[in-house]
């Protein structure tokens, strides 16, 4: 019973974490400002874990503008 108490306990808290560090969905304004660099670098990618923003900061130097202004937008709402 003890090992079966601890087990729901673990379970319940690994799945409280990621909740917790959730990012925020992107608005459809920020997909739009991106979709055409996504479609460009990061199509294929599945999304979730930060993946597609990485993806976005990897090709930062060749991005629209639109979509640098929303990227950095992001980051610095992240931080806070």
């Amino acid at each position: 019973m003890k090992k079966l108490a601890i087990a729901i306990l673990f379970t319940l808290t690994v799945a409280a974490v990621p909740a917790a560090h959730a990012q925020r969905q992107p608005t459809d304004e920020e997909r739009a400002a991106c979709q055409a660099d996504y479609d460009k670098f990061c199509l294929g990618l599945i999304p979730g874990g930060g993946r597609i923003i990485a993806c976005l900061t990897r090709n930062y130097a060749q991005l629209a503008f639109s979509c640098k202004k929303m990227l950095d937008s992001y980051k610095a709402e992240a931080k806070e």
